[in-house]
């Protein structure tokens, strides 16, 4: 055990998985401070930017961090997908935690410079159940991260698939799934994304949900895609 928690705190410092972590926290940070900060500016504004301009925002930078981190590493910008490619076999252990942590510290930080230079507006963007139906987002969302898992294993991992169209591919399901289930759950789809707003602005309400859901929905799509690709062997 000891051991294994050696391994893994010497991880967070080599330098390959460093550059790798550090495009993770970059990424993540975008996404957080461009998407919930267009929540913000739109209930400063008066609803300026709109509920579909947020979508699009959303779905607008995934694709961009995801053209602009892909290639160092990989592009998860999500606990959620983390695990799933990690349960797919195509992502190693000691890589896990560092990618983690990362992402959350980035979600962190972009809160925080948010509630900073705009002041806790809208709950800093953070994703809570209509009317506390924590069940129902529950099920929503984690049907919502199937659907973002499935484009994800499909556009980017099998390499059948048409080459550079994952980012577009991916970054329109985000704004999709936004667009029509983000005023009941709020589509997070990350656990990121909703940790760091929650954290930074104190919001505990029903955050669970924002964890178990991506991450049940994530690992549903990695069992649903390994029995169309046999095994994963079709796509390697």
């Amino acid at each position: 055990m000891f051991k294994s928690i050696s391994k893994t705190v010497r991880s967070l410092f080599s330098p390959e998985c460093s550059r790798e972590a550090l495009a993770e926290f970059l990424g993540t940070f975008t996404i957080v401070f461009a998407g919930t900060g267009a929540v913000m500016v739109n209930k400063i504004s008066q609803g300026a930017i709109t509920h579909l301009g947020v979508s699009f925002v959303f779905g607008a930078v995934v694709a961009a961090m995801i053209y602009a981190t892909g290639h160092i590493s990989s592009a998860h910008l999500n606990p959620a997908v983390t695990l799933a490619f990690w349960a797919s076999g195509f992502f190693v252990s000691k890589r896990v935690l560092p990618y983690i942590l990362a992402q959350c510290a980035g979600a962190i930080a972009a809160s925080t410079l948010l509630l900073i230079t705009l002041g806790k507006v809208a709950n800093l963007g953070a994703t809570v159940p209509l009317n506390g139906n924590w069940l129902q987002s529950l099920i929503l969302e984690t049907v919502l991260t199937f659907i973002l898992m499935f484009v994800i294993l499909g556009s980017g991992l099998d390499r059948r698939a048409p080459i550079g169209f994952a980012g577009i591919a991916i970054g329109l399901t985000v704004g999709l799934e936004a667009a029509f289930m983000g005023p009941i759950t709020g589509a997070s789809m990350n656990p990121a994304r909703s940790f760091g707003p929650a954290i930074v602005g104190g919001i505990g309400q029903h955050q669970w949900v924002y964890w178990v859901a991506p991450i049940l929905g994530a690992q549903l799509a990695v069992l649903v895609y390994r029995i169309i690709s046999d095994g994963f062997r079709d796509i390697k």
